[in-house]
């Protein structure tokens, strides 16, 4: 049996050894990580993401071809060099603002078995504190401080917490979902059990999980006894149904509702509605991008 831990949490994993095959051609070469969201790679969100919830140790899980993510994190100096002869303050900066973000490291997850794998590959580096869990392909807006709000739940209760957000009951067989009880907060729930994509009518709730977890290192004897779910993969959402089932392996598993702004890269549709909504905001591109969008679109309608 596993004490819950309450110690504070500085540690986050990114999985990131995906082939992004929805986005062929485009990651041939080229990691879907890396794929840009207006002017910065989708996984730099990501690590934005973490440091700004305090976690200044960041571990990627990466693969075969991964290479570019490393470059980006590290530092240039040929390029940074070269801006500064050029008296290129703007752009030095934000060549440099990548690699100053947190301690990044690196491990292969080698076979990949699924998002369960990948967490375990972790074990090493995360030993027996709690850590972070973020998944590349949701951003969450710097405005709506989810991994922040989680943090402080599982400083609260000890455990694991799974962030969750309502979804159309329709689509709720795309992900995997909770069941879950009220607490005294309106935005966090008891979760008793999780359903990987649960099939049409079989879904205990339209809780459906998103990209952001916090874990109890507990999670890591659960997996290396958990067997290959859906897909044949190593689900993490089994091995929080079993921490959610008994509670004496690793304490509870809380859920965070999450109504904020949220921005899915995970297919092509809802990627390139990202870099809209995102370039929309911006404040030195979103005027004029605005203006331009409004006029294709009425030439269009």
């Amino acid at each position: 049996m596993t004490t819950p831990s309450h110690a504070r949490i500085s540690k986050a994993v990114i999985p990131a050894a995906g082939l992004g095959t929805r986005f062929l051609p485009a990651t041939k070469a080229t990691p879907k990580e890396m794929l840009p969201v207006v002017d910065k790679p989708a996984i730099q969100y990501v690590v934005e993401e973490a440091a700004a919830a305090g976690l200044s140790d960041v571990l990627m899980v990466t693969g075969r071809n991964k290479r570019p993510l490393e470059d980006h994190f590290d530092r240039n100096y040929e390029l940074e060099e070269a801006l500064h002869r050029k008296g290129d303050g703007s752009r030095l900066a934000k060549v440099q603002e990548s690699s100053d973000l947190a301690t990044i490291h690196y491990v292969r997850q080698g076979d990949p078995r699924g998002l369960g794998h990948a967490v375990l590959c972790a074990a090493p580096h995360v030993g027996d504190q709690p850590f972070a869990v973020l998944l590349g392909d949701d951003l969450i807006d710097p405005r709506d401080p989810l991994l922040r709000r989680m943090i402080e739940v599982q400083e609260q209760h000890g455990g694991s917490v799974i962030a969750l957000m309502e979804v159309d009951p329709a689509s709720i067989h795309l992900y995997g979902c909770a069941a879950a009880a009220p607490t005294g907060d309106d935005d966090v729930v008891t979760v008793s059990d999780l359903v990987e994509k649960p099939e049409p009518g079989e879904a205990p709730s339209n809780l459906a999980i998103i990209g952001r977890y916090v874990l109890d290192p507990a999670v890591f004897e659960v997996l290396r006894k958990t067997d290959p779910g859906r897909g044949g993969e190593i689900q993490l959402t089994d091995a929080l149904q079993a921490l959610a089932a008994d509670t004496g392996l690793g304490g509870p598993v809380h859920g965070v509702i999450f109504k904020g702004r949220r921005y899915d890269t995970g297919d092509r549709g809802d990627y390139l509605r990202a870099i809209v909504r995102l370039a929309c905001e911006r404040e030195d591109l979103g005027p004029d991008f605005r203006a331009w969008l409004r006029s294709y679109v009425t030439e269009e309608m």
